[in-house]
């Protein structure tokens, strides 16, 4: 079987700076800003430490602005997380869990207040809302279920090849910053490899 990986979400906006300016706030990278014919504009964002982005746009989609629902960003610590948007300035929920126990239940039915009790897995949540009304789910995952990929794969020399020519890249203007040769340039790469597959220290 073909590796299915998810790559991309459309959400539909009626304002393209303004829901720009409003992720590049919360820490989405910008990655793509490009106009074209006719008014068409794609504008590519990544959540930090993510694998998958969000574009957004004129002539992406045909969806309603503001009809997207529930797309989640997994979060080591919810409340951590919760905290930092609310300092950016965005109106989030409190977190909360779900009387179900499994996953929460649309909308705000079957919210209970605060982390899962046990602070289990993937059980504790918090939502918010871009300006349009596309609507995200803080989700706190601490340990993965089985069969999750969790860990950096390189499937071919070329791609570590890659990814090594990318740190090395990156840690030459570090050099140059710096002003001296960096010895603890092993440790240096091996962050920067790991916060670019979305990894912890």
């Amino acid at each position: 079987m073909v590796d299915l990986k998810l790559e991309i979400v459309v959400l539909p906006v009626s304002d393209v700076d303004r829901a720009k300016e409003y992720y590049t706030r919360i820490g989405f990278r910008e990655d793509v800003d490009f106009s074209g014919p006719g008014g068409f504009r794609v504008v590519h964002l990544t959540p930090p430490g993510s694998a998958a982005s969000i574009i957004i746009g004129s002539g992406v989609t045909d969806a309603a602005p503001g009809s997207e629902r529930g797309v989640h960003l997994v979060v080591d610590d919810v409340v951590a997380a919760r905290a930092d948007l609310a300092a950016a300035g965005v109106a989030v929920s409190e977190v909360f869990h779900d009387a179900g126990g499994v996953f929460h239940h649309a909308g705000t039915d079957a919210r209970i207040e605060g982390p899962h009790p046990e602070r289990q897995s993937y059980g504790s949540f918090a939502s918010f809302a871009d300006p349009d009304g596309n609507t995200f789910v803080l989700q706190e995952v601490t340990t993965r279920r089985p069969g999750r990929i969790s860990h950096v794969v390189y499937r071919t020399a070329a791609e570590l090849e890659l990814a090594l020519r990318d740190a090395a890249a990156a840690h030459g203007k570090y050099e140059d910053e710096l002003g001296h040769p960096d010895p603890d340039w092993p440790t240096w790469y091996a962050e920067h490899m790991a916060r670019a597959a979305g990894l912890g220290s």
